[in-house]
């Protein structure tokens, strides 16, 4: 008896999904609730789980494939069934829906991952003589955690994966790692920060979820030199929902400098305190629990346009960027005015572990009413973020070092950094932008202790 493998329908307002990639193959023997392909839709990237336990007979549906919900997208037979020898019959594939010119419902900048290069062509069975190792390149190696450009890497540099040291989530093998190998440089030791993980002073940039601090940005479109390159889904994605915020919202830009030696007094006075309550006290706690404060006190920022009408939203929806190895999500911290620091602390580090493991559910990544950028993680001193639609505002946190400040007609050396935030001016005004910041920036240099 087989089992169909069909497209899951990851949300009410979900209707199809990209086959991203496969994780198994025809004639692998797969369990029950094993990782069997990875999706991605306009709310969230996922690994598809096994229906069943047996045999993958026949794939259906290619890579980089778009297919409605509920498609047979693969079929699993009992354990020795025989795989399905002629060619995939499924639904052909198109391309995603195209978007409507109004403003998008609540998104994530973006949520899907890198899309795959098109299947390795699958090469005649080796006979016995050949070595184990897999052809660089080739799909056995896709049992290896890595990106489709690596294994693109991979295979004009005839490396194989499976000798490079991963060190990504679960083992993944990055950009970094792989030409890090080719460049016979060492390898990076150790992985990027996990969620909330903590800045030492020396540190530059808030302890947010994000990219590691290495120079990830100067590896996109290695190997690519000379060549026309289709897009990602994740690409696509992002340029459609930045030129629809451009061409939606008057941006306007405030920055505000804010000087977090409060912040860095109770935050290593109590670190030790909660993280025995099982979450890690970082600057990116307190930075939230502001925002959520100010807020509160200014609705209009907490809002959203619809025609001519102001909606005001009465929850509290914080959306968090993360930057991923293979791009980059905004899982939503929901009713953050309901949660205390320490909630607030814990919700952060959950979703963004749950992000990178690609574990997010579509609801965590819609419904944001406002969201928190982080470019100080590379060192950026500020940056001036596009409004996630249909938000009207977006906080822009730039690294957090310490600097020589004025106090009391003294020099004195404090963590500074600045907060910027980006507004949309058809409904809120230079006053009220700056009152919201001033705001936050009282908050967080007047932090009771107490608080915490």
């Amino acid at each position: 008896m087989s089992t169909d493998v069909v497209m899951p329908q990851m949300g009410e307002s979900i209707a199809e999904g990209t086959i991203v990639r496969w994780i198994k193959k025809v004639g692998d023997t797969v369990e029950r609730d094993e990782p069997l392909f990875e999706i991605s839709t306009d709310k969230v990237d996922a690994e598809i789980p096994s229906p069943a336990a047996g045999v993958i007979t026949e794939i259906r549906a290619t890579e980089g494939q778009t297919v409605e919900v509920n498609s047979v997208v693969a079929v699993i037979g009992e354990a020795g069934a025989k795989p399905v020898a002629s060619a995939p019959t499924a639904q052909p594939a198109r391309p995603p829906a195209p978007k409507p010119s109004a403003p998008p419902a609540p998104a994530p900048i973006a949520a899907a991952p890198v899309a795959a290069a098109p299947p390795a062509h699958r090469e005649a069975p080796k006979d016995s003589t050949e070595p184990a190792h897999p052809a660089p390149g080739s799909d056995s190696d896709r049992s290896i955690r890595s990106s489709p450009l690596v294994r693109k890497i991979a295979k004009e540099h005839n490396v194989d994966i499976s000798q490079i040291h991963g060190t990504g989530i679960a083992g993944r093998v990055t950009k970094d790692d792989i030409l890090a190998f080719i460049g016979g440089g060492s390898q990076p030791t150790k992985a990027a920060p996990p969620a909330g993980q903590v800045a030492t002073p020396g540190d530059r940039g808030p302890a947010a979820p994000a990219a590691p601090k290495s120079s990830t940005s100067s590896a996109a479109g290695a190997g690519l030199a000379g060549q026309a390159v289709p897009m990602s889904i994740m690409r696509r994605k992002i340029a459609e929902h930045m030129i629809t915020s451009r061409r939606t919202s008057a941006h306007v830009h405030s920055v505000f400098e804010v000087n977090f030696g409060q912040v860095e007094k109770i935050r290593q006075a109590k670190k030790v305190e909660y993280e025995r309550a099982g979450a890690k006290l970082t600057y990116l706690s307190f930075i939230l629990k502001a925002a959520v404060d100010a807020l509160r006190a200014i609705p209009v920022v907490n809002s959203s346009v619809d025609g001519d009408n102001i909606v005001y939203h009465k929850q509290v929806n914080v959306g968090i960027a993360v930057a991923l190895d293979w791009g980059l999500i905004v899982p939503v911290v929901k009713n953050a005015d309901e949660k205390n620091l320490l909630g607030l602390s814990r919700a952060v580090a959950d979703l963004a572990g749950r992000a990178r493991s690609k574990q997010l559910k579509p609801d965590e990544v819609s419904g944001g009413t406002f969201t928190i950028t982080n470019p100080g993680v590379f060192g950026a001193l500020f940056g001036m973020p596009i409004i996630n639609q249909p938000q009207v505002a977006i906080l822009g946190v730039g690294a957090i070092e310490k600097r020589p400040v004025v106090l009391d007609d003294a020099i004195a050396i404090r963590h500074m950094a600045y907060l910027s935030i980006g507004y949309d001016h058809r409904i809120i005004d230079g006053a009220v932008a700056d009152e919201f910041m001033s705001h936050i920036k009282h908050a967080l240099e007047n932090w009771d202790p107490s608080q915490a």
